[in-house]
């Protein structure tokens, strides 16, 4: 090979590399994108080629980055949610710890004046207020519900979005290998981002199939990509639950199948799922337990007394019923169609749904699983009744219209106390219908149930084991806890995400000055060669001449 053209190589070998370069310095802020390198090799017969403008990717790193991006997302997704309960429950002057103190002070305020209209005026002002906000926080513990399933419906919609991007890649970049021999770096880059993106929303696995194409499922192993086809996730209605909004997958033959809350752990997605599950459902159950439990203990002690008219007393507090759905998959037709508390067994009131399960249609047959724990009743605590048609548990009574319709397996999804703060109400409006004296001693100045009613602020009457004041206490530190332990997590994972960003930066990123460098340099090797080529020139003129 003469001198012009090994000048001639290595004037082409220069412009790639400048072009390599600029392409670099023009992307530093493009997401996703992997910083070229171009390295040079000898020709055959002399002059320089371009071995190959390689794309600096570490997949292991990148693969780590994903999981910890995925378990940063999750946390972030869950503090931003409970950080909403906790600032509502804590707050000192919002609060229902007050509220439950003025009520119980203003019972002490008639016990010291029982027939005093003031002090009974004060007695259904601090109880309507009270009253209002516990259905407030319900509401808003409610509207959080209503939240969480529009952020799984936009959720949804945006994996389902990614997974097809993702699936159009791996197809895209099998094309140009067949066409060039090897993918362009900028699909590749794309396809890396895609995954990344991805695993900001949900947990996935990833893997590479022939060292090409990508492979991407959920943490149960059920495909979302493979290889140029995608599998669609859909928010459907829960099958156990209809006020909720669950996640479903859509396999390959159109099936639909419903994925447990735990089977997504990760990315935004699993994040608020989680949190719907540990701690907004708990929550929920906790308040609706405490005001449950306070209306039925108060309406007990109220209607063993007698109001200033000498009548008995009424209900004091209006209460709802517990909520009971059969599962959308029964085979059989039975309904519950009735649902009520155990006026006596409010102590028996727990914060948590069941799954009531029919193990034999034929007697029938019940067991009862907490949904909290996952451990079923035992067989004393569940009754079923087969004249009233009644199954009983857990402070709270159910009524089928026919058990003869009821088919084994079929299961039915109780909440006996999640709404009990949002259809709490003060049954009563006129002052003189308030019981604070007992039947055996008539009169307007007897106090005694006034101070009975007093002394349930002390009670242990939520659960068995607290007092209201304590059990709402317990509320308050459960969600602090939980909101703390969530701050630390995701303080741990942000720092170690930051770790493993630096080191995919300094594996793929751009750094400007170094480009600088190579821009002159590669300036240089391009001026240098074009002289090569001009010294050549000018050496053959000159044997040219020497001839002529």
């Amino acid at each position: 090979m003469d001198i012009q053209s090994i000048g001639i190589t290595g004037l082409r070998t220069a412009q790639i590399a400048l072009v390599a370069t600029s392409n670099n310095v023009s992307n530093v802020y493009t997401p996703g994108y992997n910083r070229e390198v171009v390295s040079f090799a000898e020709t055959g017969s002399g002059g320089v080629k371009v071995g190959d403008v390689e794309r600096q990717f570490d997949q292991f790193v990148a693969t780590q980055l994903n999981g910890t991006v995925s378990s940063v997302n999750a946390l972030q997704a869950y503090q931003t949610q409970i950080a909403q309960i906790d600032n509502l429950l804590a707050d000192r002057d919002a609060g229902l710890a007050p509220l439950m103190q003025n009520f119980f002070s203003s019972l002490q305020d008639l016990a010291a004046a029982p027939s005093d209209p003031a002090a009974r005026q004060g007695v259904l002002g601090t109880a309507n207020t009270l009253t209002a906000q516990l259905r407030g926080f319900d509401g808003y513990l409610q509207d959080m519900q209503e939240g969480v399933n529009g952020m799984v419906r936009d959720e949804v919609f945006q994996i389902n979005n990614l997974a097809e991007q993702l699936a159009t890649l791996n197809r895209e970049i099998a094309l140009a290998r067949a066409r060039n021999g090897e993918a362009p770096n900028s699909l590749l880059n794309q396809r890396d981002h895609m995954v990344a993106q991805l695993a900001e929303r949900l947990d996935l696995r990833l893997e590479i199939q022939d060292g090409t194409t990508y492979n991407v499922s959920l943490a149960n192993g059920q495909p979302l990509v493979a290889g140029t086809r995608h599998y669609g996730l859909e928010a459907v209605t829960s099958k156990t639950d209809p006020q909720r909004l669950a996640v479903a997958y859509r396999d390959g033959g159109g099936g639909l199948s419903v994925l447990p809350d735990d089977v997504i752990t990760g990315g935004s997605l699993g994040g608020v799922l989680t949190f719907r599950s540990e701690t907004l459902d708990r929550t929920q159950n906790q308040l609706g337990q405490l005001a449950v439990t306070l209306g039925l203990a108060f309406n007990k002690q109220h209607a063993a007394g007698v109001d200033l008219n000498g009548a008995a007393g009424g209900d004091f507090f209006t209460l709802g019923a517990p909520q009971a759905y059969a599962d959308a998959r029964n085979k059989g037709s039975a309904e519950i169609v009735g649902a009520a508390y155990v006026e006596d067994d409010y102590t028996a009131l727990r914060a948590t749904d069941y799954t009531v399960r029919v193990t034999n249609a034929a007697t029938p047959d019940f067991t009862v699983v907490r949904r909290d724990t996952g451990a079923s009743l035992d067989a004393i605590e569940v009754q079923y009744d087969a004249t009233g048609k009644t199954l009983s548990f857990g402070g709270i009574t159910l009524t089928f219209d026919d058990p003869a319709l009821l088919q084994t397996g079929d299961r039915f999804e109780i909440q006996p106390v999640r709404r009990g703060a949002g259809n709490i109400n003060v049954a009563i409006a006129d002052i003189d219908q308030i019981a604070a004296g007992l039947p055996d001693a008539a009169g307007s100045g007897d106090n005694r149930n006034a101070l009975k009613l007093q002394d349930l602020q002390s009670a242990s009457i939520v659960g068995g084991r607290a007092s209201v004041t304590q059990a709402y206490a317990a509320m308050v530190g459960d969600v602090g806890n939980r909101a703390n332990v969530v701050k630390v997590n995701l303080q741990a994972m942000s720092g170690l995400r930051e770790q493993l960003q630096g080191l995919q930066q300094a594996e793929s990123g751009v750094n400007l000055d170094e480009e600088a460098a190579n821009l002159i340099r590669y300036q240089q090797y391009y001026q240098a060669n074009a002289k090569v080529i001009e010294t050549g020139t000018t050496v053959l003129d000159i044997v040219l001449g020497l001839k002529a």
